[in-house]
Parts: C-alpha cells; structure tokens; sequence
C-alpha cells in the first residue's frame, strides 16, 4: 500500500504552479512556436521519466515489447472500425450447464460457479473504443467467465465525472439483468479512471468487487499537457480531479488491481499508474516491457486477471486450495509487486 500523498504548502511536484508564484517577472512569456506548456516543477521530473522510458526501451525487453506494441497498433487500427458498431455488446453464456464446455471453462464452473458468471465490464480508454479488448474478451471466455460486457462511451467525452455517472448506469443495467448485486470492471488507460471515480465518489463500491486497471494515469501523466481540452486538463498531476479522487475514501469494499509498465509511453512519468492510497485496498503490479497499447493483450495480464476474479469470496480471499491469495505477492519498498 502506497503512503498517502503529504499536504505540503508548496505545489507538490508535478503540480500546476499558479501565476502569482512565478515572481515579480511574471510567467514566461508563450509564442506559438512554444509548443506544450509545462509547469516548471514538472520540467525535472518530466526529464527524468524520459530517461527511465529510454533505458527501459533500450533493454533487450523493452526492444520486443516495441515490436509488439507497433504490431498490436497496426492489428487495432484495423479492428478499430468494428468496434464502432453498437454501444455495447455481451459475451454471455446462458444457464449453467457444462456439455458444451471445453475442459477449462468447465474447471472454473465446476469449483466456483458463481465467480464463473459474475459479469465482468470492460471499459477503454481516450479515443479508443471496446475494440481494444478484442484479446483480453476472448482470453477471460476461454479461462471459463460466462458474462464479459464490453460497452463505447463517446469518444468526445469532455468530462471524467460526467462519464463516471455514465458508467454507474451501466452497471446498475447489468445488475438489473443478470441478479448479481456485485460485478468486476476491467479499465484501460482513462477507462480505469473512470472506473475508479465511481467506485470511490459515487458510491460504486457498492456494486464493483474488483476494480483492474491496466495503465491508468492515477497520478496523471505529463502527456495530457500536450492538449489543452478539459479532459485532457482532468488528466495533469495535480489537476482538481486527481486532488479530489486522492480525498479519503472511508470503508471503500471494492480491490483493487493495479498494473503498470516501465515501457507506457503514454502515462509518464509510468509509476504515476501505480494506485497510492491508504484507505484503498490496491495490489500494485509493475510489468517490464510492454507498451500502453499493449496491456490488454499481454498474456501475464491475461492469465493474471484470470486468476484474480476466480475463486473468490466476498473479502477477496481465494477459497480454492492452491491458487495463490492476491494479496501476499512479495512487495518492493513502494508497496509494487514486481512480473
């Protein structure tokens, strides 16, 4: 578990500095040829993510998850369109028999059946749309998951509270149509910022169990400063969004699943994916080589988040004797377990 974020008197790094703090001078003066403006306590830390991405792309690790992370963009821009066609869509198997089971889906049915059906809703990131699970979708399927909802918000979503109430609809439907009280989420990238805003301000705990979010900007990312939109001003460190969701969360019931990646290029610096919250319950998962794009479709992800979702209880406990318990993973100093 993460320390909490200390409330200091000056703008934590990576904040945004207010003009009257610049000095007498004033701020710099901007041209059109400026690009992105970057507060100044950022411009340090900002340059040392950049060398950490460097030398994690330089490694012999980092060079194939660039391969793949160039080919999986290729494939998705592709499949892309497809995901376009409706707003939703649902793999669900209907009533609970076995004869037309394969061996696996059959295993998770037979010792856990209710973590088998209890539906699992995935949701993407900026500008993006369901196809991006196209991998993970079918990998749950294949591990035995009888109900995986995958759903598009709109791509000009401007708000990320705005989206968040969008999502409680949503699972407040499936709730309705299938009779389970509670369900998991699966967020990528802004998909689990979304997600998190529910659970935690809206009273999503409620209804999430399990919250897994593969490459979420938690603490922003120095990337959004690259546009100057409100959603993209939602996702800066320090913007009020991040400072309201970093607020205490008082008897929150829902896990959290935290996976990360010392090659996302697009969360920077990358541990800013990494959940820190004390009053969360936040299993931190840092992955070497793999891109953001390519998060969904890694298979250590895959399988992990198989393993994650079944067999569990109501406290998150594994109840089927062999299946390692989630919660004791050998942790570094900053409270990340290391795949």
């Amino acid at each position: 578990m993460g320390a909490r974020a200390r409330v200091a008197t000056t703008p934590p790094k990576g904040s945004a500095v207010p003009v009257g703090s610049v000095g007498a001078a004033g701020p710099p003066r901007r041209t059109a040829s400026s690009g992105p403006y970057v507060p100044a306590a950022g411009r340090a830390g900002l340059r040392e993510a950049v060398t950490g991405a460097a030398r994690a792309l330089l490694s012999p690790t980092g060079v194939a998850g660039a391969a793949v992370e160039a080919t999986w963009m290729a494939l998705h821009l592709g499949l892309y369109p497809l995901g376009l066609l409706g707003s939703r869509d649902s793999t669900a198997r209907d009533g609970y028999g076995l004869r037309d089971l394969t061996p696996s889906q059959r295993g998770l049915a037979v010792q856990d059946v209710e973590a088998a059906h209890t539906p699992i809703l995935l949701v993407h990131g900026m500008v993006d749309n369901r196809s991006i699970f196209t991998v993970l979708r079918r990998g749950l399927v294949r591990r035995g998951f009888g109900r995986i909802e995958t759903i598009n918000y709109p791509i000009l979503t401007g708000d990320i509270r705005v989206a968040a109430a969008r999502l409680g609809d949503e699972v407040e439907r499936i709730a309705a149509e299938t009779g389970y009280e509670r369900i998991h989420v699966i967020g990528h990238s802004m998909g689990g910022l979304i997600a998190r805003y529910y659970v935690t301000r809206l009273g999503g705990d409620a209804r999430v169990h399990t919250l897994v979010t593969l490459g979420t900007p938690h603490h922003g990312s120095y990337l959004a400063y690259a546009w100057g939109n409100q959603l993209t001003r939602q996702l800066r460190p320090g913007s009020g969004l991040l400072t309201e969701l970093a607020q205490p969360v008082r008897d929150c019931r829902t896990r959290f699943i935290v996976y990360s990646s010392d090659l996302d290029q697009v969360v920077v610096p990358h541990q800013n994916a990494a959940l820190r919250h004390d009053d969360l319950d936040v299993r931190n998962i840092v992955l070497h080589g793999v891109g953001h794009m390519s998060l969904p479709i890694t298979r250590t992800v895959v399988k992990g988040i198989s393993e994650a979702l079944a067999h569990l209880d109501t406290s998150g406990a594994t109840v089927t004797p062999g299946v390692s318990p989630i919660v004791h993973a050998p942790r570094s100093r900053d409270g990340s377990a290391h795949a």
